[in-house]
């Protein structure tokens, strides 16, 4: 592979609804994407998940967007590659963070070998699966009556799993009420994006009664230690999302015991090399992975369902249809949902969808074009 050309795009997409975390509200995903074009005459597209405002991770879309166009693109651009997998070490050599910027160059690279291979991305990386099962994830809701009729409405639609946003003061009396009003056999967890300290652990041992699949990122961003002792504490496993930023970090999650489970994001681990790492790692340690989701537009689902076809996503990740979050996405066809499950395109190479070129020009507010 030698890619000799990337465009950038930044898009604008409205959500149906306001989507809430105790960080912060989105109400417009403006996105990045790439198309990356081989010598050859091959081209892919690839998308940045890093949001608006650095709540979730330091990165943002503008920080992105500068990222890619001063360090990664001129570590890529003009140069000859083997295999993707050689990326990722390229761009960790005297060159920190910045993770969601390298992985949307990095997928792509992954994505344009497998279309130049003629092979499905899903099957070129490894992956098993031919359908994902598929969790949705709830904003915090205004109330928990509100809060019960969204999760009602969804497991009536056939998610295999609801992931409810939490925060203190949303939490312990919000759960219960769905607990109470759907029963014990609703698959639910709960999504603090690192709302709490161990200062709450009264509230947090409390929602050990709900009987939920996890607890997901309670403590800080970057801590592994305190979640350790707070797993001791609770009978419900913990997952950690914004603590694991690289293989390392899961190694040090297994060997402090700060969780039980691991939702790996492509993106903020840097890109498939690492996520794939991770998983392994994780399947030799018998930790079952998920993958979670960004308000990704279908490009950056196509990746997603990619990477959760690998064997040990054994847990329904945050793939929802494109109809959950949007209007009208750019791919067609649009991902959909069938008892509670999305397929894994494997009839074709790549991605498995069109990306819709004039949808995205009419949506596009800046562009810029790399090379050599």
């Amino acid at each position: 592979m030698r890619v000799d050309r990337i465009t950038l795009r930044e898009i604008r997409l409205e959500l149906k609804e306001p989507f809430r975390i105790s960080s912060g509200v989105v109400r417009e995903r403006r996105i990045m994407l790439l198309e990356l074009f081989d010598s050859s005459g091959a081209s892919v597209w690839s998308e940045c998940v890093a949001g608006e405002a650095p709540n979730y991770s330091s990165e943002t879309i503008d920080t992105a967007w500068i990222v890619v166009t001063q360090f990664v693109a001129p570590r890529v651009l003009g140069k000859s590659f083997a295999h993707p997998g050689e990326l990722h070490e390229l761009l960790e050599r005297d060159f920190r963070g910045h993770n969601m910027a390298k992985a949307a160059v990095e997928m792509g690279m992954w994505a344009l070998a497998a279309t130049m291979a003629g092979e499905p991305l899903a099957r070129f990386i490894g992956g098993t699966r031919t359908e994902i099962a598929t969790g949705i994830s709830l904003g915090i809701q205004a109330s928990p009556a509100a809060l019960v009729e969204k999760v009602r409405a969804s497991l009536e639609a056939g998610y295999r799993k609801v992931k409810i946003k939490i925060e203190p003061g949303h939490d312990v009396e919000w759960i219960g009420a769905v607990r109470a009003a759907l029963g014990a056999d609703a698959h639910l967890m709960a999504d603090a994006n690192n709302a709490y300290t161990l200062d709450d652990i009264d509230r947090l041992v409390a929602l050990d009664g709900f009987g939920l699949m996890m607890i997901e990122q309670p403590l800080a961003h970057d801590d592994i230690v305190r979640h350790a002792e707070l797993q001791k504490k609770l009978r419900t496993p913990i997952c950690l999302d914004e603590s694991i930023t690289s293989l390392d970090k899961a190694q040090d999650m297994v060997t402090l015991g700060s969780g039980r489970i691991v939702n790996i994001k492509a993106g903020r681990v840097g890109g498939y090399t690492p996520s794939i790492a991770i998983h392994d790692f994780c399947q030799a340690h018998s930790v079952p992975v998920w993958c979670g989701g960004m308000l990704e537009s279908g490009v950056g689902r196509a990746y997603n369902v990619a990477i959760a076809s690998l064997p040990n996503f054994t847990l329904p990740g945050d793939v929802s249809p494109s109809a959950r979050y949007w209007a009208r996405d750019i791919v067609s066809p649009e991902w959909t949902m069938d008892r509670g499950m999305v397929r894994v395109p494997l009839d074709r190479p790549g991605l498995g969808v069109d990306v819709d070129a004039e949808r995205i020009a009419s949506i596009t507010v800046r562009t810029a074009e790399l090379r050599p």
